[in-house]
């Protein structure tokens, strides 16, 4: 079989712009995924000079065409609308000769761009909400819905906390309701008409996480905007930055967001002097910090500089006397969303909804009831029908099936439902996906296909 076939295949295959360019600048190797991403065919371009299409400052492969000097993980702009991370290198024949430059790069335009839009709804939300409590006879805390002792307790100390600047840590399993707490620690402190800036440190890739959250000053490199670029830190100045999954951050990150707590001054990337900030913060985290402490996974006094004050959002399992008042929340809810009659959900449901573990929490028992305003019939759902159309009390009624299984199909039964889970919480992100996993990309592809998973 002939490797140069295979070899085409390979780089025509893969989701990265590919490019190759000569010692005098010409495109040597575009693939289709250059072609996808900045939308010049191979026809229009190979055998020209790659600075006839981009302007020199906004090339990295010139850079390395110049210093001889790999890029690894770089956050790049070759074009106003196109944010990439690349990987370059400079190619040498057998006699140690340059040849020319190879670039790989990674199409991250989706995720910036959401992540602005994210940024520009949470403050159109926060106005919105600052208005709603203004009109009516409702405080902050009232979206964290229950009366159980458990959550009580959880809002007495939040308003506590609200009324101070204190730096505030927030545990919880994943979908307690963790950020809607932030938000109403906010929402409820002399910060309310500030900024109210909400970052998933899970969900930002590494080479981003420097300019996402401290920004860069103008001409820091190339690609950067002219005028430099405000950090989601920054942002905040004057409210709130609420940092999601800080055990996801970074070590080299630690570091800077402990200067900052230090200081309370942030530095863009390339600026020596700083910017004076007044930013409130609070961190949430659903992992075990002292264990990645131990692990020398997170920094020790960066954990004691966010754990002035402690929240605790209780499971659901530990407020279980709150899920049908939960429950018919959500109904209304969705039912006023779609349009649809509210739901009526018999005592036998009620009974089994309380006596579930609710390994999703909130969240869980959220998706469900969305399911069940969207496909309940006759306007009522009795146990029959939830365990038919959702499956709901999985374990007990796989127990048998799962105790006859061998210890490789049990293996793969939660493997499976782990890619699906954390697919879900990503919104399809593989990269993510993997990286949660610690597998690769063509692994977790491998798997996806082994388990027949529908990602659409």
């Amino acid at each position: 079989m002939n490797k140069n076939y295979i070899l085409n295949t390979i780089l025509a295959t893969e989701d990265d712009a590919i490019v190759v360019i000569a010692p005098d600048c010409k495109v040597l190797f575009w693939n289709d995924a250059a072609v996808q991403t900045y939308t010049i065919h191979q026809d229009e371009i190979i055998g020209k000079p790659i600075t006839d299409f981009f302007k020199d400052e906004d090339l990295l492969l010139l850079y390395v065409l110049k210093t001889k000097q790999p890029v690894k993980n770089a956050y790049h702009r070759p074009r106003e609308d196109k944010h990439v991370v690349i990987n370059s290198a400079p190619i040498y024949n057998d006699n140690n000769e340059l040849i020319g430059v190879v670039s790989i790069d990674r199409d991250v335009s989706n995720i910036v761009r959401l992540n602005e839009n994210l940024l520009s709804t949470s403050t159109e939300l926060n106005e919105l909400k600052r208005k709603i409590y203004m009109n009516k006879e409702e405080t902050p805390f009232s979206k964290m819905k229950g009366r159980s002792p458990a959550l009580q307790k959880t809002i007495r100390i939040a308003r506590k906390v609200a009324s101070t600047d204190a730096t505030t840590l927030i545990l919880g399993e994943s979908g307690t309701g963790k950020e809607i707490c932030a938000q109403a620690i906010h929402d409820a402190s002399a910060r309310r008409d500030g900024p109210f800036i909400p970052v998933n440190c899970g969900a930002i890739p590494e080479a981003l996480f420097e300019s996402e959250l401290f920004g860069y000053e103008r001409g820091t490199f190339t690609g950067a905007e002219k005028q430099g670029r405000a950090g989601k830190i920054e942002m905040a100045d004057g409210g709130t930055l609420f940092l999601d999954e800080i055990g996801e951050l970074p070590k080299k990150m630690q570091v800077k967001l402990l200067r900052v707590l230090q200081e309370n001054r942030v530095f863009r990337i390339g600026d020596s002097k700083g910017r004076r900030l007044n930013v409130r913060f609070i961190a949430a985290t659903n992992q075990d910090l002292e264990k990645l402490m131990n692990e020398n996974k997170f920094r020790s006094d960066l954990y004691y500089r966010l754990d002035v004050i402690q929240v605790k959002m209780p499971s659901l399992r530990e407020r279980t006397e709150d899920i049908p008042e939960l429950a018919n929340y959500f109904l209304k809810q969705f039912a006023a969303q779609y349009q649809m009659p509210v739901p009526l959900l018999k005592e036998e449901v009620i009974t089994q909804l309380v006596a579930y573990k609710w390994p999703g929490n909130i969240r869980e028992l959220r998706n469900l009831m969305e399911r069940i305003t969207v496909l309940a019939e006759n306007g009522y759902i009795n146990w029959e029908e939830l365990t038919q159309h959702f499956n709901l009390l999985r374990k007990k009624v796989e127990q048998k099936r799962i105790t006859d299984m061998s210890l490789l199909q049990e293996k793969e039964e939660l493997e499976k439902e782990r890619i699906i889970q954390l697919l879900e919480k990503y919104n399809g992100n593989k990269s993510v996906a993997a990286k949660k996993l610690g597998i690769s990309r063509v692994t977790l592809y491998k798997k996806i296909q082994q388990f027949k998973i529908n990602t659409r």
